[in-house]
């Protein structure tokens, strides 16, 4: 999730356990501590496919965290104990407001190493969007609450209701997943049609409205599946060119997105440059994990050692327009095949 939820999460968390002791201190230190697994971004780990997919990954693992909780709390005791709490209490919260932080990030998209140093693939739930109004505003109004009013009394249980609403907000989000892939794989059984792979998402900044991906040898489907739809969903078939990454046997960048996506990409060749896309971030078309992987000199194709990420446009308000009423109405659809055309050019 975004750094500015992820702030706020351990803001309320630490809030919730801590706050009628601490007061509005409880919000900074929950803040600054939520936000500590994302330091990682600042570590030059060799090239751009490295600094994408070593990302969320120590720094976001259950078993280095809990190891850290536990040293700042004994750290924390050592240096200032405060008498009216127990060092299980500080543990449990500083544990909670680092755990929260990589399980959100875990309903994500992006993927999370959980269980680094596991060679397990990155976690994905994907039900959650990389910013979410719906999740994080609750936890907005009760971390300005608190840091208005203050935690006297019963007002801790601003933050303590904001938490049950945001966590029950996700359980939303996982039904809804469940609910687009079924109407997907309902229009593959009746037509007699297979996919190597499935893969569903939210759309922007909302999780009314799903985009679902069909992996299939050369070629990928793409469709959108919302709550309030009536018809079944239409399949886009789009160019997946699974066939470039022979070229890509020897790269280990390729075998490492390979192993980061799960296969869900694009290959695209323009300008002599052998593109990869990941396909599950973004919206389709507009992908921010773009890569040049190979180059071709003569009639030969060369790896690239040094890769770089390739600039990606975000769109513009007024796709974000008609996503926005493709929620409400399923007619007239989006036109995602002519969106996904903007991936044959750079």
């Amino acid at each position: 999730m975004d750094s500015i939820t992820q702030a706020l999460l351990g803001a309320s968390v630490q809030a919730s356990l801590l706050g009628r002791w601490q007061g509005r201190k409880s919000l900074l230190y929950g803040a600054m501590l939520g936000t500590l697994p994302d330091l990682d971004v600042l570590i030059d780990f060799g090239d751009a496919v490295a600094n994408t997919t070593y990302h969320r990954g120590f720094s976001h693992s259950l078993f280095v965290l809990s190891v850290l909780a536990v040293a700042l709390a004994w750290l924390i005791r050592r240096i200032r104990p405060h008498p009216d709490y127990s060092g299980m209490r500080l543990f449990l919260t500083l544990w909670l407001v680092l755990i929260t932080h990589v399980t959100l990030d875990a309903f994500t998209s992006y993927g999370t190493q959980l269980l680094w140093p596991l060679t397990s693939a990155p976690i994905a739930w994907s039900s959650v969007f990389i910013i979410d109004p719906l999740y994080s505003v609750p936890l907005l109004l009760a971390v300005l609450a608190g840091a208005i009013a203050g935690f006297r009394g019963r007002a801790v249980r601003w933050t303590t209701a904001a938490l049950i609403l945001s966590t029950l907000y996700l359980g939303f989000t996982l039904t809804g997943k469940q609910m687009a892939e079924r109407r997907v794989e309902a229009v593959l059984t009746r037509n007699d049609l297979q996919a190597q792979q499935l893969y569903s998402t939210p759309t922007p900044f909302n999780s009314l409205l799903w985009r679902v991906i069909l992996v299939d040898g050369e070629d990928y489907y793409e469709t959108l599946v919302g709550w309030f739809d009536t018809a079944p969903p239409e399949l886009v078939r789009l160019p997946r060119n699974e066939g470039l990454a022979t070229v890509l046997a020897d790269s280990p960048q390729h075998e490492r997105l390979q192993w980061f996506t799960g296969g869900v990409m694009r290959y695209d060749v323009i300008d002599d440059l052998l593109l990869v896309t990941d396909l599950r971030l973004g919206m389709t078309g507009f992908h921010p994990f773009r890569f040049a992987l190979a180059e071709r000199v003569a009639d030969d194709w060369r790896l690239i050692d040094h890769v770089e990420r390739l600039p990606s446009e975000r769109g513009d308000m007024d796709r974000l327009r008609q996503i926005w009423q493709r929620i409400w109405q399923q007619q007239p659809g989006l036109p995602l095949a002519e969106w996904a055309s903007a991936l044959e050019h750079r």
